[in-house]
């Protein structure tokens, strides 16, 4: 293929494209450029079909190279390892709006690979990906129903922003992440911090007439360069197999599809797919496959009938009906917060823990943040859905589940003057049956009120799906989807937020079009939805604790002068080392002068505030310090008041009476009270130990008669 160069617009910016070049050997390959933000990315199919699945094997993966950023990677081999996590969800964004896509009878193996060659931490690279990535299948030749393109939407002072930088990004109320065709909204990946439904419909209006022009610049490039289509065998049912098992199900399945236990319904419905099987053996020895997968398609016309002609889901709910709710806080002693939140079948364990700046997470990616304060991971062991199968490290889907609990949470978490914790929750999944990561939200919630944290609201998810007919209007949005509606439905929408509105989005559709009506409807849906989980979970537990943990770590917040810092850190660390030394407090220091002391010792905690304060603070005049003398002179003593501050004691001002020798009164060595009388303008400190004995005798004096009522 020859080079080849296109060009277009990219919210004025320009967007290039390049091919013909590089990577020759791949089906699709191209470099897809903003800025100095460069990827290069490719698509590859195998040959031929892999045998014996059922299944499409494609494969995503975004390659995140430090060298892009100019950065070498922090790990001991100094190079690249396992993905990071933004690098494992855009990965996951390529792989959505482009899976449904493929023909449903496809077996050849494809892998996009979508690697950044240059960051310039100005343009956004994910969404770049996912736009490449549908370019580099559209000119080779890999049969897809695209094209596919992808944009952001931010918003900046109430006003919403097509393609925000990623400073501005950070600034942002708004990360909306959507991709879809020239018809339809495919895919949509948001945080938000208590945004309306209305606004965020017209960001995903706003990003869709974006993405209709950027599918047509890529429409244009493959009419140019693209390649003949691949052939490949389909790979279908035999027509008189599935008329066989249509017939002997007939009557049959609905009874057995419809059950409000999981696991009664799958039990029923596998010992109806082995009679099935073994009533058409004798007939189809050689097509048992084609047997099973007809059962499968039987099924899903099925449960989808009942739910558009009888308005009646698998376990007997409305559309609109919220499964039965319950929960407990509290119910780990040791733990600084805990929650269980059960919905129907699901049940999500949440436990936070606090811990000190030191505890924050290393970042080490292209992104513009560098260290991570509050983190929620999901997991999901395999008793959680009846199975036995060796426990593995977390996979793509419990990064991307526990990702999109964090955007959820942590756009109410308080900010960090006023919680300067570091906070980290965990969500293990004890029971699935749909929308765990919602379930997950409310946990985290309620664990995070438990352990009293002060949110700014409470958050609330839920997941939505979608029954629709082709070739007609009619449709069904389902609140509070269980994993059966998920895998035989047309959608997964799960929303987040709290009363006042969203903060957090993931949408997937699995159709190729979706009305804006029924977005509308699936939006105001889950409104009413989220608000009366929240409704729920507050008869659990209605506000954030007023006392935390006493198990929890106690922090405090200095705020000194930046220039101080120096003075607190000491000569190679010195200063800090003795304080922790001293006190067995943690101690974190901020560039903007905030200190935060953790400690679970209150008596520590005041040791290693004064400490400090002695090292950052100023002299006052006015001011009675307790000071240690450190030189004698005929004329008087030198006092230290502050760590190196010393100022100068006369020997008339050391008593009320008159002092022959300054050793009469004080040594060196001895600590005594002083006052601070006068800083000359060449900075000398002048103090008065007579004049601090007189205040504080004062002092007494007056603390004495309010002890005895006062006077008469």
């Amino acid at each position: 293929m020859p080079y080849s160069r296109f060009e277009t617009d990219y919210t004025g910016r320009t967007l290039t494209v390049e091919t013909g070049h590089v990577a020759e050997q791949a089906n699709g390959a191209l470099i897809i450029r903003v800025g100095d933000t460069m990827l290069l990315v490719t698509a590859v199919a195998s040959t031929a079909p892999r045998e014996g699945i059922d299944f499409f094997p494609l494969t995503c993966d975004y390659e995140e190279k430090l060298y892009a950023a100019g950065r070498i990677p922090g790990s001991f081999p100094r190079r690249e390892g396992r993905p990071s996590e933004a690098a494992i969800l855009t990965s996951r964004m390529i792989d959505r709006p482009m899976r449904p896509l493929f023909p449903k009878d496809f077996r050849n193996d494809v892998q996009i690979v979508a690697t950044v060659l240059s960051a310039d931490q100005e343009n956004d690279p994910s969404t770049l990906a996912i736009t490449g990535a549908s370019l580099a299948l559209q000119i080779s030749g890999i049969p897809h129903a695209g094209p596919v393109a992808s944009v952001r939407v931010g918003m900046l002072d109430g006003r919403l922003v097509l393609n925000p930088t990623l400073p501005q990004l950070a600034e942002s109320e708004l990360d909306l992440v959507v991709a879809g065709t020239a018809d339809a909204i495919s895919m949509v990946e948001a945080g938000a911090k208590q945004i309306p439904e209305a606004t965020v419909l017209e960001a995903l209006r706003l990003a869709h007439d974006e993405i209709k022009r950027l599918v047509q610049f890529q429409l244009d490039i493959k009419a140019q360069v693209g390649k003949p289509p691949l052939s490949y065998p389909a790979a279908t049912v035999d027509p008189e197999v599935a008329t066989a098992v249509a017939q002997a199900v007939a009557g049959r399945i609905g009874g057995a599809a419809r059950n409000a236990d999981k696991a009664a319904r799958e039990q029923a419905l596998e010992q109806l797919r082995a009679g099935i099987v073994a009533e058409l053996e004798g007939r189809f020895a050689d097509r048992l496959a084609d047997v099973r997968k007809a059962f499968e398609a039987e099924l899903k016309k099925a449960v989808r009938a009942a739910i558009l002609d009888e308005g009646i889901r698998p376990d007997g709910r409305r559309s609109d009906e919220i499964r039965t709710i319950w929960g407990q806080v509290g119910l780990l002693p040791r733990t600084h917060g805990s929650a269980l939140f059960t919905r129907g079948q699901t049940q999500a364990l949440s436990i936070v823990t606090l811990g000190s700046g030191q505890d924050q997470q290393k970042l080490d990616g292209l992104g513009l943040e560098d260290f991570k304060r509050f983190m929620h991971h999901y997991n999901f062991p395999p008793f959680s859905v009846g199975e036995a199968r060796p426990l593995r490290s977390p996979g793509r889907r419990e990064i991307g589940h526990g990702a999109l609990v964090e955007r959820a949470v942590h756009n109410v978490m308080p900010e960090d003057d006023e919680w300067p914790y570091v906070t980290r929750i965990v969500t293990e999944i004890l029971s699935s049956n749909g929308s765990t990561s919602m379930a997950s939200v409310c946990g985290s919630t309620m664990a995070l009120e438990d352990a009293g944290v002060p949110l700014k609201a409470p958050v609330a998810g839920i997941a939505m799906g979608l029954i629709s007919e082709e070739g007609s209007d009619r449709a069904a949005i389902l609140s509070d989807i269980q994993g059966m509606e998920d895998a035989l439905g047309d959608m997964d929408f799960k929303v987040a937020g709290t009363e006042r509105g969203i903060t957090a989005l993931q949408m997937d559709i699995k159709i190729k079009g979706l009305k804006w009506e029924l977005v509308q409807r699936a939006m105001e849906q889950a409104r009413i939805g989220r608000l009366y989980i929240l409704a729920r979970m507050a008869e659990v537990i209605p506000a954030p604790r007023t006392q935390m943990s006493p198990w929890a770590p106690r922090i405090e917040t200095l705020h000194i002068n930046p220039d101080k810092i120096r003075d607190v850190i000491g000569p190679g660390g010195k200063m800090i080392r003795q304080i922790v030394a001293e006190t067995g407090a943690q101690i974190d220091i901020e560039d903007d002068g905030r200190v935060f002391i953790a400690s679970n010792n209150g008596e520590a905690m005041e040791q290693a505030i004064a400490m400090i304060r002695d090292l950052t603070e100023d002299v006052e005049v006015g001011r009675v310090y307790k000071g240690k003398v450190v030189r004698i002179m005929g004329f008087g003593a030198f006092v230290e008041i502050l760590p190196k501050r010393d100022g100068l004691v006369r020997i008339g001002e050391l008593a009320d009476h008159r002092v022959e020798k300054v050793e009469d009164v004080v040594n060196i060595g001895d600590e005594i009270m002083v006052k601070v009388i006068e800083i000359d303008d060449k900075g000398r400190i002048n103090l008065s130990r007579r004049r601090a004995l007189a205040e504080l005798a004062q002092q007494q004096a007056q603390t004495a008669g309010a002890g005895a009522g006062g006077p008469a």
